[in-house]
């Protein structure tokens, strides 16, 4: 598994984050870190580490960006 770091924001309302990391196991990935952010305009922002099978989260990204209302802003891998 390859670890990566993402930036994500979404809506700021309950079950918003509960939605979230139920789609990233879903996508077979492993939450290894979260940080919230900020909060402003109802939205939220979010640090999530994750473990993402194989070495490619581009599987995990297009899912995540499926829900709506999240946008993932950036995808940095950890070495």
């Amino acid at each position: 598994m390859a670890l990566f770091r993402l930036h994500v924001s979404l809506p700021d309302r309950p079950g918003s984050l509960g939605l979230l990391a139920s789609a990233i196991g879903a996508a077979g990935a492993d939450i290894r870190g979260l940080v919230v952010l900020k909060s402003e305009d109802g939205r939220g922002f979010d640090e999530v580490t994750v473990a993402v099978p194989g070495t490619d989260p581009s599987d995990l990204v297009e899912v995540l960006g499926s829900i709506g209302g999240v946008e993932v802003i950036s995808v940095t891998p950890i070495d």
